[in-house]
C-alpha cells in the first residue's frame, strides 16, 4: 500500500472513532476526549522526566511580535511554513463594502492589513527574546509548551498545521549544551520504550527552504546539530519524527543579545516533543482503545 493511502486510511479511522474531528481544512483538526487525555499524558511524563532539571516554566500565546520574528531569521530559511496574523482596520463604509464581497463571493482577503504578530513556528522562540543581557554562570533552562504554526496543509495525520510542542531549552556554553543533548537524547529513548514504540534516533536536517536550503541542511547534518527520535506512524520506511534535538550554537545569542559572564555570546539548545504526533503513534501502536493498551503504558501516561 503506498504512503498516501496508509496515511488517509489512518486519518479516517481517527474521525472514525472521534478522535480527530474534521474541520474542512487540511492539517486543521478538533480533538476528541481521548485523544487530549493522551496528549495530557505524555507532556506530564515529559516534564517529570525533566524535573530534575528544575527548568523555569514560561507560558507565551501562540504568535510572536513581528519584531522578534524579524530578528529571529526564521524567515529566511522557512518562508514557505510562516503565518501572518492580519486583521480588519477599516471603517463603516469599508465593512459594507467587505460583507458585500463576502456575499458576491469574492476574495476579501485583501480588506485585511498587518497586525505585528506572527503565529508562533517554534514553542522555543518566544523564550530568547526574554533573555537578553548576561546570564548566570550556571546557564539557563526553560521549559514552555505552546501551539505552533506551520503552512503545510496534509493528509497526514502526523503533519498538521497547528499543533503542540513541549520544549525544555538550555542557554549556556557550548558544554552545557552538549551534556543537556546527551540527556535529553537518553531520557527521551527511555521514554518511548516505556510507551512501547518503536523509535530509533537518527541524525537529521531541518526543512530549509531552496537552494541555499540544501547547503544548510547538509552543513547541519555534517555537523550533529540536530538528532530526532524517529517512529513509524506511517511505515519503517518513512518514519515520523516525534521529538527532536537543535543545537543553534550562538545564533540566537548573538541576534538577541545573550551573553554569558565571559562577554561571549551564549550557546542554545532546545528539545521539542511533539504532543499529536507522539499521541497518534500511541494509537497506530496499541489501537483506538485506550482502554485495551498495555497497562504499563497506561500507568505511564496515568490513564
Amino acid at each position: 500500500m503506498d504512503t498516501a493511502t496508509v496515511q488517509s486510511e489512518f486519518l479516517q479511522q481517527l474521525f472514525a472513532h472521534r478522535l480527530l474531528i474534521p474541520s474542512g481544512v487540511d492539517g486543521l483538526y478538533g480533538r476528541g476526549t481521548w485523544f487530549e487525555r493522551v496528549v495530557e499524558g505524555i507532556d506530564a511524563a515529559v516534564q517529570r522526566i525533566g524535573a530534575p532539571d528544575n527548568a523555569e516554566a514560561l507560558h507565551f500565546p501562540p504568535v510572536v511580535t513581528q519584531h522578534n520574528y524579524q530578528l529571529s531569521e526564521h524567515f529566511k530559511s522557512f518562508p514557505d511554513l510562516v503565518g501572518v496574523v492580519r486583521g480588519f482596520r477599516g471603517k463603516d463604509k469599508d465593512h459594507l463594502a467587505l460583507v458585500e464581497k463576502m456575499e458576491r463571493g469574492e476574495d476579501w482577503a485583501a480588506n485585511f492589513g498587518p497586525t505585528g504578530v506572527i503565529m508562533t513556528p517554534a514553542a522555543c522562540y518566544p523564550i530568547y527574546p526574554t533573555l537578553k543581557g548576561t546570564i548566570p554562570p550556571e546557564g539557563k533552562r526553560v521549559t514552555v509548551l505552546s501551539y505552533c504554526f506551520r503552512y503545510e496543509p496534509s493528509l497526514d495525520p502526523a503533519r498538521l498545521q497547528m499543533f503542540r510542542q513541549r520544549e525544555h531549552v538550555r542557554i549556556g556554553t557550548p558544554d552545557d549544551v552538549r551534556e543537556f543533548a546527551a540527556t535529553w537524547k537518553a531520557r527521551g529513548e527511555q521514554l518511548f520504550k516505556e510507551l512501547s514504540l518503536d523509535s530509533w534516533s537518527d541524525v537529521a536536517n531541518d526543512p530549509f527552504f531552496g537552494r541555499v536550503g540544501k547547503m544548510l541542511a547538509a552543513n547541519q547534518r555534517d555537523q550533529g546539530l540536530k538528532f530526532e527520535l524517529l517512529v513509524p506512524i506511517t511505515s519503517r520506511e518513512k518514519p515520523t519524527a516525534c521529538c527532536s534535538f537543535n543545537y543553534h550554537q550562538d545564533h540566537f545569542g548573538h541576534l538577541f543579545e545573550i551573553k554569558l559572564p565571559t562577554g561571549e555570546w551564549a550557546h542554545t539548545a532546545c528539545v521539542g516533543f511533539g504532543l499529536e504526533r507522539t499521541t497518534l503513534a500511541l494509537f497506530k501502536t496499541h489501537g483506538f482503545d485506550v482502554e485495551k493498551w498495555p497497562a504499563t503504558v497506561r500507568e505511564r501516561l496515568k490513564l
